[in-house]
C-alpha cells in the first residue's frame, strides 16, 4: 500500500499541469494512462508523436517501424542520434524514451506494417498515428482501419509544406474518400527528392499526438472532414472542409 501510494503521488506530480486543465482532470489523467496508441513510423513525423504521447501518460505504446538508422535520418528524426547508426528504429525509440518515461509500456513491432499483418496489430489499440513516408502505407493503413473502426490520424510532410487530418469510421471521411486511388510511383515526389525540412514534421507530429490525447479524452474538435495544411515559407495554416463521408468503396462497404 505504502508503495502504492507512493507512485500514485509521483504520478500526480509528473501529470499536474495536465490535472488542472478541466479538460483533462484526475479522471482524464487515468484515461490517458489506460489508453493504447500506435505509432507506425518512427521517423520525422513519429518522433515527435512518441515523444509527446509518452509525456502526457499514454499508458501502452504501440511502435511500428521496420527500418534501421540512417545518417539522412538525423536532421528530422529526434528520437535518434549518430550513437543509434545501424540500429532498428524501435530499438533506438526505446532506449530514448526510457529516459523521458521509464514506465510507460512500449510494445515493439520491428516490420513493415502489410495487409498480413496490419489487422491484427491494429486491433490492439485505441488510436493510430500514420507516421509513414509512401502512399502504398498510408492507404493500407486507412482501408484497416476503416474495416476494424479504429480512429486514426494522418500525416504528410514535404519540403516546408504539411498536411495533416483525422479519421473517425462513421463520423466522417476518410483518406481514400478524399485522395482516391493510390497514385503511380512516377506521380509522386518523394523526400529524398524534394527534401524536408526537419522543423516541419515536428509540427505536423506534435498535432498528431494531440489529435489523438483530444480523441482518448474526449475533447474539442478534432480534424474530422477537415484538412489542416501549412506552408511554413508563408507561415500560414488553413482548414479545408473535406468532401462528404462513403464516397469510397471502403467507407460504402462499412
Amino acid at each position: 500500500m505504502r508503495n502504492d501510494s507512493i507512485t500514485t503521488k509521483r504520478l500526480h506530480d509528473i501529470y499536474q499541469r495536465q490535472i488542472i486543465l478541466p479538460e483533462v482532470g484526475e479522471e482524464g489523467q487515468q484515461r490517458l494512462l489506460q489508453s493504447r496508441v500506435l505509432i507506425v513510423g518512427l521517423g520525422g513525423l513519429g518522433s515527435p508523436a512518441l515523444y509527446y504521447l509518452s509525456a502526457c501518460g499514454i499508458g501502452e505504446i504501440g511502435i511500428a517501424d521496420g527500418d534501421r538508422v540512417e545518417l539522412s535520418n538525423l536532421n528530422r528524426q529526434i528520437l535518434h542520434g549518430e550513437e543509434d547508426l545501424g540500429k532498428e528504429k524501435t530499438i533506438s525509440a526505446r532506449q530514448r524514451i526510457a529516459g523521458l518515461r521509464p514506465d510507460v509500456r512500449l510494445i515493439l513491432h520491428p516490420a513493415r506494417i502489410t495487409a498480413a499483418n496490419a489487422p491484427e496489430i491494429i486491433s490492439l489499440y485505441d488510436f493510430v498515428i500514420e507516421a509513414t513516408d509512401n502512399f502504398e502505407a498510408k492507404f493500407l493503413i486507412n482501408d484497416i482501419c476503416v474495416k476494424l473502426g479504429k480512429p486514426f490520424s494522418h500525416a504528410g510532410v514535404l519540403g516546408m509544406y504539411g498536411q495533416t487530418m483525422t479519421v473517425v469510421p462513421g463520423g466522417g471521411p476518410c483518406f481514400r474518400c478524399v485522395f482516391g486511388d493510390l497514385p503511380s510511383p512516377e506521380s509522386v515526389r518523394t523526400t529524398s527528392e524534394a527534401g524536408v525540412m526537419g522543423s516541419v514534421t515536428g509540427v505536423m507530429g506534435a498535432i498528431q499526438a494531440t489529435e489523438a490525447i483530444k480523441y482518448l479524452l474526449k475533447c474539442g474538435d478534432l480534424l474530422v472532414g477537415r484538412l489542416l495544411t501549412w506552408d511554413a515559407l508563408s507561415m500560414t495554416f488553413r482548414s479545408v472542409k473535406l468532401p462528404s463521408a462513403r464516397r469510397c468503396d471502403v467507407c460504402r462497404k462499412e
